[in-house]
């Protein structure tokens, strides 16, 4: 009976090793057959590494903002009784624009002017009196008193009649107005929109690491997207003292001449500040950027070895890390990790493998301009 047992343990073990033996050998053929077999060459768009002079400059974006501009309203309430300009007219310093109704005014007016007129005639005739020693001296200063305080009562209703007349502040375009003839306004509604377009501010922020770049004076280029083929020439005019503690940034205002009036307030502008030293960079299309966690990553190509299937010529496609720099546009510089005239791939970077091999079609090929512009612009 032991030994019965002991031969079909042996049969058992002979039989279950052979079969992990066959299968640890058909696992082995699999992985030598799909190592050693051919990989297809992947097709991808290349760019060489170029050679440029960059000038140092800091780019934000911000706003157009009116060096002068407000919405216009009276000092008193009233009834609109005549509009003196069209909605978009230019006006003077000074123009009226909007007279409230001021009748009952005009009439109070001329009965205070009638009392100051009684009164200098009253003044007139105390003073022959004094100074023929008729009256006392008491007497001719009440009189004098008496015409300053009716003097004063003219100048105080001709100041509320002035006030009811609504007159530009200083010279500018009109908006549209928001107002009617007979329409009762109150004290402190807006009636229409004055800017001044003679020269306009562009606000925009920066980041506290720019602060010490930055100084009054120093020239500013602005593009807006309304006006897609014009660039505009200023200067920073004004820095904020006080960085915000949300942020971490500050706000930078630059004055623009605005002759043409193109510019408007509220527009959307792309500014560059010319910070003045041009350098020499090596730069490759952004496209070409592998950017990853550890580290940002080129594929370099060099001619291979062999050709493909159709004759085509093969190039070898090797992974190196780079340390980039500054982007402009579809460009990147590359600080380090490449050089002038080394042939980078542009696309088709998942379809690569360090070592493998590619083949190059530039017939359609990713942009690389410093200053794209889109189609719909």
């Amino acid at each position: 009976m032991n030994r019965r047992m002991k031969v079909l343990l042996g049969i058992t073990v002979l039989v279950f090793g052979g079969l992990i033996a066959a299968k640890a050998m058909m696992n082995r053929f699999m992985n030598e057959f799909f190592d050693n077999m051919p990989v297809p060459a992947a097709t991808v768009s290349s760019a060489g590494a170029a050679a440029d002079t960059w000038v140092r400059e800091i780019t934000s974006v911000g706003t157009v903002v009116a060096v002068q501009g407000a919405d216009l309203t009276t000092e008193v309430s009233g009834i609109i009784e005549k509009i003196h300009f069209d909605s978009g007219s230019a006006v003077k310093a000074g123009d009226v624009i909007v007279s409230l109704d001021s009748a009952t005014d005009q009439a109070d007016l001329k009965t205070l002017q009638s009392a100051e007129r009684l009164a200098v005639l009253e003044r007139d005739r105390v003073r022959e009196l004094w100074q023929r020693k008729s009256i006392s001296k008491s007497e001719f200063d009440r009189r004098q008193s008496e015409l300053e305080q009716a003097e004063a009562r003219v100048a105080a209703q001709q100041a509320r009649i002035e006030q009811k007349r609504l007159r530009a502040p200083y010279a500018g375009r009109l908006g549209i107005r928001r107002i009617n003839i007979g329409q009762y306004v109150n004290a402190g509604d807006p009636m229409i929109g004055l800017q001044s377009l003679e020269q306009v501010f562009v606000d925009f922020t920066l980041p506290e690491q720019r602060f010490s770049d930055i100084h009054v004076g120093l020239p500013v280029t602005a593009r807006m997207d309304a006006l897609a083929d014009a660039e505009f020439t200023g200067k920073v005019s004004a820095i904020e003292p006080v960085i915000d503690e949300g942020t971490r940034n500050f706000m930078v205002r630059a004055v623009f001449d605005n002759a043409d009036h193109q510019l408007r307030p509220g527009m959307f502008a792309r500014v560059a500040l010319n910070l003045g030293d041009a350098r020499q960079v090596v730069v490759v299309p952004k496209s070409s950027i592998s950017f990853k966690p550890y580290g940002n990553s080129v594929y370099v190509l060099t001619p291979a070895d062999e050709s493909g299937e159709d004759g085509q010529p093969l190039k070898k496609a090797s992974q190196r890390l780079i340390t980039t720099g500054e982007t402009r546009g579809d460009l990147i510089e590359v600080e380090q990790g490449l050089q002038e005239g080394e042939e980078v791939a542009t696309s088709g970077l998942l379809k690569i493998r360090s070592g493998g091999t590619v083949i190059v079609n530039n017939s359609v090929v990713p942009d690389a301009e410093i200053a794209p512009t889109p189609e719909n612009m």
